[in-house]
C-alpha cells in the first residue's frame, strides 16, 4: 500500500537530495504498472537506526507522522505508475554504495530483494561475486541534476541479480 510522502525520504529542500528513480519491466519487457518499491538505507553518515513513524499516521491529519518534511527516516515506499516508473527523493547513504530495495508485484508470491549501488564498489562483497554483466544489473547510472536511474528486469536478458535470505 503507498503512503503519503513515501517518496520523500530526504528532508525538504535538503541540498545533498539526490532522485533515485526507474522502471520495472516484466519478462516480455513490459512496463509493470502496478509495482510497490519499498527502499532502506542508511542516513548519509551510515546511521542505521533511522527514524521512528515512517508508517504510523498522526492521529489528526492522517498523514504519515514521519513525513515531516525535516526528519530522514531512511525508508520510502513508491508504487510504479502506470508507465512503471518509480522516484525516490533521499539522501546518499553513508557507509555503504547501495540502497536495499524490495519489490512487490503481481504474480510474485514473495517480494523480491536487490540492492541499487550508486558507485560501484571494487571491494562490496557482493559485487565482486558477479560477473561483469550481472554487476551491471546493480549499478544505477548516474545522470544529470542528481539524478541515478535503476531499472529493475524481473525475467530475461538483463534480469536484474535478486538476493535471497535465509
Amino acid at each position: 500500500m503507498p503512503t503519503t510522502g513515501g517518496p520523500d525520504i530526504a528532508p525538504l529542500a535538503h541540498p545533498d537530495t539526490i532522485t533515485l528513480h526507474g522502471y520495472v519491466y516484466d519478462g516480455a519487457g513490459a512496463p509493470v504498472h502496478d509495482a510497490l518499491l519499498e527502499i532502506w538505507q542508511p542516513g548519509p553518515d551510515g546511521s542505521r537506526a533511522g527514524a521512528p513513524g515512517s508508517l504510523r499516521r498522526d492521529p489528526v491529519t492522517g498523514r504519515a507522522a514521519g513525513r515531516d518534511g525535516v526528519t530522514f527516516t531512511g525508508f520510502g515506499r513508491v508504487p510504479t505508475d502506470a508507465d512503471g516508473h518509480w522516484a525516490i527523493r533521499t539522501l546518499p547513504p553513508g557507509g555503504a554504495p547501495y540502497l536495499s530495495v524490495a519489490l512487490f508485484a503481481r504474480g510474485l508470491l514473495n517480494h523480491l530483494r536487490t540492492r541499487a549501488y550508486l558507485r560501484d564498489d571494487p571491494d562490496d562483497a557482493l559485487l565482486t561475486t558477479l560477473d561483469a554483466s550481472r554487476r551491471a544489473t546493480l549499478l544505477a547510472q548516474a545522470g544529470p541534476h542528481r539524478t541515478y536511474r535503476f531499472d529493475i528486469r524481473l525475467q530475461g536478458d538483463g534480469e536484474t541479480v535478486f538476493l535471497e535470505f535465509a
